[in-house]
């Protein structure tokens, strides 16, 4: 079992910077889930599993379907994606670790033939690093403050993102990841710390991250964004995997019907390859391949703007997400590829 990270403290802001890979959501295809087009306990709509055993292991892909998918996945790679959610985690580290140039750069160099864009979560702990080395390597950044119950930590973010867009390393600014989901701050302060980076970098695209029903339930806080980044995360709303990418088709559509007018983009989606169920999703290696390539192709065609999660598997997450956590990684936690 991979080192854990240390247990939260309630009382300050230990949920890490560059956590990314969410948390369960309302199981709105369980049993029990909210009826298509209500509303689960969470916010989020969907439905019951529709016939089966929740969190059932699907069959194996025959010899030759798997071969398809093993070339179908090698393709996408090599083709290239819009973006990756990127942390530079190495064996042993966690937030809180300090993050040296040399394991940022060395990470970097391994996506960078295969996407366009990276993500980060962090201004501090030598995570602002990262914009500036992507922008040497020709990659194009998202750029995060993290924010939490620490006003002191929130602090330093906030004023690292500023520096970093400011120094021209930023070509989106997301103020905050997930914050209302996990009610690390209210409304009002949140809209204020998007205000002030708003007014402190005119013309950076300024924006927030949360869950996509969130922007529904908070529209001050969707017009406070320049761009609307949206998490869909059909595995944790238990879906199952065969109906994860139309799932995740409505969440997008649900952000633009709250969003309207806005720039939006996918912040984050994935499917992880190893853990336990949640619900009727089923983590595995064919599973997690084929969630990649299905969404990519539908971007593609579509034109979306979307980040995968994630670049790496981080050992340290299984503490904060259980034991899938560590595993939403392209490559694994040793930067080896996993797939394909």
């Amino acid at each position: 079992m991979p080192p854990q990270a240390p247990a939260l403290d309630t009382a300050t802001d230990t949920r890490p910077a560059g956590h990314g890979g969410s948390q369960p959501w309302s199981p709105a295809f369980a049993p029990g889930g909210a009826a298509p087009g209500g509303a689960a306990p969470g916010g989020s709509g969907g439905s019951t599993v529709p016939g089966g055993t929740p969190g059932a292991v699907p069959p194996p892909l025959a010899p030759a379907e798997r071969a398809r998918l093993d070339e179908a996945f090698r393709a996408t790679l090599a083709r290239g994606i819009h973006g990756l959610c990127f942390s530079p985690y190495l064996e042993g580290q966690a937030p809180g670790s300090q993050i040296g140039e040399a394991q940022i750069r060395e990470r970097l160099a391994i996506v960078r033939p295969h996407t366009r864009w990276v993500r980060s979560f962090s201004c501090t702990d030598g995570h602002e690093q990262t914009p500036r080395i992507a922008h040497e390597m020709g990659l194009k950044t998202l750029v995060g403050a993290w924010l939490g119950t620490d006003a002191k930590i929130n602090e330093r973010e906030l004023q690292g993102v500023i520096a970093v867009a400011r120094a021209g390393q930023a070509d989106i600014v997301a103020v905050g990841n997930e914050v209302l989901l996990r009610e690390d701050l209210d409304e009002d302060a949140l809209i204020a710390c998007i205000e002030r980076v708003r007014q402190a970098l005119p013309g950076v695209p300024v924006g927030y991250v949360d869950a996509y029903f969130l922007f529904e339930k908070h529209p001050r806080v969707t017009a406070a964004c320049d761009v609307v980044m949206t998490n869909c995360y059909p595995f944790w709303e238990g879906c199952p995997r065969d109906q994860a990418l139309a799932y995740m088709q409505t969440m997008l559509a649900r952000t633009r019907a709250a969003a309207p007018g806005k720039r939006i983009l996918i912040s984050e989606t994935g499917w992880p390859d190893q853990g336990s169920a949640f619900h009727g999703a089923v983590p595995g290696t064919e599973a997690a391949m084929q969630y990649f390539v299905d969404t990519a192709a539908w971007a593609e065609r579509e034109g979306i703007e979307w980040f995968h999660f994630a670049a790496f598997d981080e050992a340290w997450k299984v503490g904060a997400e259980g034991d899938v956590g560590a595993f939403w990684g392209l490559w694994d936690k040793d930067a080896r590829p996993k797939f394909g």
